[in-house]
């Protein structure tokens, strides 16, 4: 079943929200300039507080994660020193950190099996080269690199949709391939089944402002990335 990562997280609703949903990992942004930017200590306050939450109703086993009692975290990072990095993990309480700026090949072999690649390739050729560099470097046992539409001026976030021929082709050589982009509860499954990628990463697709989610849009995302039908609540249903 397909991995989903809801990024941009900013508050603690939203994140048990999305954790309830069936969410496999939750994203914050630690770069300044992005509207869903949260600092080490808000992310720290929303992690530590929803684990808790959730090992106190035993709601982790009913979310449909497939990565133990909670969603993993992960950082969201551009342009950082790995000294940075390693602090915001362990002052936040991550997982993983997504380093989604022009670093090299290097800042991950720092980060010691703690960090993975995002790529904003401009072609599928360049695609491809990029993922030789970096996917070997990605965790073992989670996202080993992630493409994301290119864009010349922003990060990610943008609501541009990657180009799914390349991250196709990139799924063939690298079996735990997130794909972001552009995604939304309507595209979400034919994404899927064009590109089959280990998992999927949605942040404004779900929103109904910058740093807000939607949480009808997040559990239909969800339910439709997953391939799961959710039935209707007999109460509206007449």
């Amino acid at each position: 079943m397909t991995r989903v990562k809801i990024c941009g997280i900013t508050n603690f609703e939203d994140a048990l929200c999305a954790a309830n949903a069936g969410a496999d990992y939750l994203g914050f942004i630690f770069f300044k300039k992005s509207p869903r930017y949260v600092t080490p200590e808000a992310a720290g306050k929303i992690t530590a507080t929803l684990t808790e939450h959730l090992l106190a109703s035993a709601a982790g086993s009913a979310t449909g994660s497939e990565t133990g009692t909670r969603p993993r975290f992960i950082g969201v990072f551009v342009n950082e020193t790995s000294d940075v990095v390693e602090e915001t993990i362990r002052q936040a309480g991550l997982d993983y950190a997504q380093i989604h700026g022009d670093e090299p090949p290097a800042m991950l072999e720092a980060l010691h099996g703690r960090g993975f690649k995002a790529l904003r390739p401009t072609s599928a050729a360049e695609a491809g080269i990029e993922a030789e560099w970096y996917a070997d470097l990605g965790p073992a046992d989670g996202p080993q690199l992630l493409i994301d539409a290119y864009d010349p001026d922003e990060y990610g976030g943008t609501g541009k949709r990657a180009d799914w021929n390349a991250a196709a082709d990139v799924r063939q050589t690298c079996p735990r391939l997130v794909l972001a982009g552009g995604l939304t509860p309507q595209n979400v499954a034919a994404a899927v089944e064009s590109v089959q990628p280990w998992g999927v990463d949605v942040s404004s697709g779900v929103e109904s402002e910058p740093g807000c989610k939607d949480p009808d849009k997040v559990r239909a995302f969800i339910d439709s990335a997953k391939g799961r039908v959710r039935r209707p609540d007999r109460s509206t249903a007449e």
